[in-house]
């Protein structure tokens, strides 16, 4: 049995709001990333003057003084002050250790008309400042934009790498799918199985292959799916989300039995794969039908350490086919947690608030009368829980 199973509730409650951190993200960003702060390239398009720099000097900071570093300019890709000019000398006020040629990128905003104020030194090498220089401006089209940065994912200059890996994730999932063919397939199938690619990287990774690929490509993928893990996985769930996308609902069945039926495996691989149904859900464009994503959440409802997850996904989802077995549910022995009792009674409301039209048909659906009767009976077997559910209710 996984190690994560074995775990205490206070510990798989911290456990999911460390997954919630690397849950997919928001419709602007894209879904299996993590998504850092400014890119370069928005940092860039903010200055009013870039110039690469490199280091010449520093007087060490003493209790009077916070000491200065010297630098020469080398580049200059723009300025609004005529006096910005390679060859010439910048002093900054504190010291900032390094030894002679280390380039940095320096960015400045204009603080009066003949004079900047530069923000703090950024370690670069030549070739990092063309690439920023270099890159389309922030109005370009997505297209040309992630085209650009497509061509620096795992480049050997970690800022690089890593600020072309931030303008993906900072990529809304529709422009990032639009550029499908432009991929590095096989380039895909070394990063995803690589131990030297940062996991964090691989959801972005196994999304991408799951666009572009082939058989032998979602054979691959599966393999690293049911590969034996007691730990978590960073990026297994983009990998699945990727892997679905491939191979729709036969890599649905996979999914199901060696993530979703077994209960052998850590808590965290069946909480990715969740992630990886919600993307399904609402991203797929039908590659799964709604009614087999619907059934592969109902088997959770066997897993009581994410039943309060998967009711509040069944309610979402408008899935009523589970009023009558969430009330045998209610209160029985794994499932006695305020969570879970919270979740279903919510589940309930939402069921009779789903009346197509805004409701004034002559009869209502049954899913709206049934979950009528049940609320009340959870209301007299449990007056202040369906109270308290009543008054935080947030389903949409």
């Amino acid at each position: 049995m996984g190690r994560i199973r074995s775990l205490g509730c206070g510990v798989v409650a911290s456990l999911i709001l460390v997954l919630a951190i690397f849950a997919p993200a928001p419709a602007t960003g894209c879904p299996f990333c993590s998504a850092p702060s400014l890119t370069l390239g928005e940092q860039y398009a903010k200055a009013d003057a870039a110039v690469l720099v490199q280091w010449v000097s520093g007087e060490m900071p003493t209790k009077e003084k916070l000491g200065s570093t010297t630098f020469e300019i080398m580049q200059v890709a723009r300025t609004p002050v005529k006096s910005i000019e390679k060859g010439k000398k910048l002093t900054l006020e504190r010291y900032r250790p390094g030894k002679k040629g280390d380039l940095s990128l320096l960015l400045g905003s204009r603080a009066r008309a003949d004079a900047l104020e530069w923000g703090s030194p950024l370690d670069v090498t030549a070739a990092g400042f063309d690439y920023v220089v270099e890159a389309p401006p922030g109005d370009a089209k997505p297209e040309k934009r992630l085209s650009y940065y497509l061509k620096f994912l795992e480049h050997p200059d970690r800022l690089v790498a890593d600020d072309a890996y931030a303008e993906f994730a900072n990529a809304p999932y529709k422009e990032i799918a639009r550029l499908a063919k432009q991929f590095p397939r096989e380039s895909l199938r070394k990063w995803v199985v690589s131990p030297d690619v940062l996991p964090t990287r691989i959801g972005l990774y196994g999304l991408m292959l799951g666009l572009c690929g082939n058989d032998d490509d979602a054979a691959l993928m599966e393999a690293k799916i049911n590969e034996t893990t007691e730990g978590f996985r960073l990026g297994i769930e983009g990998l699945m989300g990727g892997y679905l996308l491939l191979t729709g609902e036969k890599g649905l069945e996979v999914i199901e039995k060696s993530k979703l039926e077994s209960k052998d495996v850590p808590f965290s691989e069946t909480y990715a794969a969740m992630q990886a149904l919600r993307f399904l859900w609402t991203y797929g464009g039908g590659r799964i039908p709604t009614e087999r994503l619907q059934q592969s959440m109902r088997l959770l409802l066997e897993r009581p350490e994410v039943t309060d997850l998967v009711v509040q996904d069944l309610a979402r989802w408008k899935d009523w086919s589970v009023q009558s077995r969430l009330m045998d549910l209610y209160g029985a022995e794994g499932y006695e947690i305020p969570s879970i009792k919270r979740a279903i009674i919510r589940y309930m409301i939402a069921s009779t608030k789903d009346v197509a039209g805004g409701g004034g048909e002559e009869k209502p659906p049954r899913h709206v009368t049934d979950g009528t009767k049940y609320l009340q009976k959870l209301r007299d077997k449990d007056a202040k829980m369906v109270n308290e559910a009543e008054r935080l209710y947030f389903f949409q």
